[in-house]
């Protein structure tokens, strides 16, 4: 028989009283995607950086190819053929793409004859696998997408034959994440072996050959993909039935909370992001805010939260906002009762290095509950954030930790936490599960309608039609930085919205 490609024996790993791994033992077959689920804080991710010699296992062993392999670094990582691609990229941002692939990987001190070979490499590499980017261009002026591929082919650049990809659609849009799929599938076509970790059943079974599923630091079972099904493998992770929709009653839509008319957004480089939009939402109803990313939507959102200005009109309970100068800010919404959940919860909705207690003060640190005196109560508010993270189910619950040391899906409990729990009038709320599992987005979904059905207004950008048309009583197109339609979300699909996304206005959708 071949051997495994990566074969896992007994891996622990502690973080102090934390178990993130116990035990653990795995095979993944070579020329295969193998995919690895569970929810948030399960192990996953310190599972595949053990691999990748980001952390040291506190016992078990690592074969490679059948070979037992001491992996103490990232560079021996590399030498044993493996590469990573990361949830949160690790690319220098005013680096080229080129600079980026090459860096750490130099033939010599001389810079210039390694990003010549790199260059011819990286134009074969790109040819082969379709992982089209273009080389003298800067980090920070490429999309996510393309962001990507510089990370798998930095990987490839160092002869990886095993790719390890950590939540990778979760900062993509559903075309990005097509073009990615058709890339990991010639990868293993090529008998590249594919490690998957996502919180996307869907992908899960459209796209592996075989799946583990993690719970609480356990491997609890490893199946066929052919051979399981959507609903066994969410109960299998969260180790009970698992609603796989929003289960929710039909809106009742009251007066207009939120009014907005003509309202328009230039960016700092003078081009418009938002051309002239209309669009109401009222107490009781989701409005759902669909399109690729870039047309407008994170604008919106930036503009309604009082990060942006803008002109036109905005009202709230029929009271205009200020669109630029003094109230426009992000308190002054905030003091309004208008709740925001930023698309970016590591550069907007958190300070990686602060305390969870902190980060579920700020914004709110001046409220009088949390106030002793001239001084902040700190006290009250780490009582404040155990109860908040209870409620969500925060892994760790640990009020101490620092946000960077919580998974990307327990980050995202955090900020929506924050944000729901001050029971806005209307709740701004971008990509709110993306990099949640299964159990995590039924529990937010569930906490957003009754939000709702409280009689509140929600705005929600999701890049995921799924979510959008689940969770939306009312779904809104944007395209180019204007509205090309609105449709209620149970007399509408897919295709429709994705022919508006495109462009396509009116009858012609």
């Amino acid at each position: 028989m071949t051997a495994p490609a990566i074969e896992l024996k007994g891996i622990s790993k502690a973080f102090g009283p934390v178990q993130a791994n116990k035990d653990i033992s795995i095979r993944v077959a070579p020329g295969t995607i193998h995919g690895i689920i569970g929810e948030n804080g399960a192990g996953k991710s310190t599972l595949m950086s053990i691999l990748y010699g980001f952390y040291k296992a506190d016992k078990g062993e690592v074969f490679i190819n059948g070979k037992k392999t001491e992996i103490p670094d990232s560079q021996a990582a590399i030498a044993a053929g493996i590469g990573m691609v990361f949830q949160h990229f690790k690319l220098v941002e005013n680096f080229t793409v080129l600079e980026n692939i090459v860096l750490g990987a130099e033939d010599s001190g001389m810079l210039m004859p390694s990003l010549r070979r790199a260059r011819k490499e990286l134009k074969a590499l790109e040819e082969e696998y379709e992982l089209f980017v273009d080389p003298d261009a800067r980090i920070d002026e490429i999309g996510v997408g393309a962001q990507q591929r510089v990370e798998i082919l930095k990987a490839l650049y160092r002869k990886a034959e095993i790719l390890i990809l950590d939540e990778p659609t979760g900062v993509l849009t559903p075309s990005e994440a097509d073009q990615l799929f058709r890339i990991l599938d010639r990868l293993r076509t090529e008998g590249k072996t594919i490690i998957l970790i996502t919180h996307k059943l869907r992908e899960v079974m459209e796209y592996t050959d075989t799946v583990s599923v993690m719970r609480r630091g356990q491997m609890t079972a490893t199946v066929k993909t052919s051979e399981t099904s959507p609903e066994h493998l969410a109960e299998l992770m969260v180790g009970r039935k698992v609603l796989l929709r929003v289960d929710k009653v039909p809106a009742q839509p009251g007066a207009p909370i939120l009014e907005i008319e003509n309202l328009r957004v230039v960016d700092s480089a003078g081009v418009e992001r938002i051309k002239g939009i209309d669009l109401t939402v009222r107490a009781g109803e989701i409005v759902g805010i669909a399109g690729v990313a870039g047309n407008g939507q994170s604008e919106l959102l930036e503009v309604l939260g009082g990060m942006r200005p803008g002109t036109g009109s905005i009202k709230l309970h029929g009271t205009p906002l200020p669109l630029n100068g003094p109230g426009s800010d992000a308190r002054a919404r905030r003091d309004a009762g208008i709740g925001h959940v930023p698309e970016d919860r590591q550069r907007e909705g958190l300070i990686m290095d602060f305390h969870a207690w902190e980060n579920v003060a700020f914004g709110y640190h001046r409220d009088a509950a949390y106030q002793n005196g001239v001084l902040i109560n700190n006290a009250a508010l780490q009582a404040d954030t155990e109860a908040k993270m209870e409620k969500f189910d925060v892994r760790p619950p640990d009020p101490w930790l620092a946000a960077k040391n919580f998974s990307g899906g327990n980050q995202q409990k955090i900020v929506v936490a924050r944000e729901i729990e001050r029971n806005p009038d209307l709740l701004l709320v971008g990509q709110p599960t993306r990099g949640v599992d299964i159990g995590a987005i039924e529990f937010i979904h569930k906490q957003i309608v009754a939000l709702r059905d409280q009689g509140k207004a929600i705005l929600l950008v999701s890049v995921e039609l799924e979510e959008i048309l689940s969770l939306a009583d009312r779904v809104a197109v944007m395209f180019d930085g204007m509205i090309m339609g609105e449709r209620p979300a149970d007399q509408t699909d897919e295709k429709e919205l994705g022919l508006l996304m495109a462009g396509v206005a009116g009858e012609a959708a």
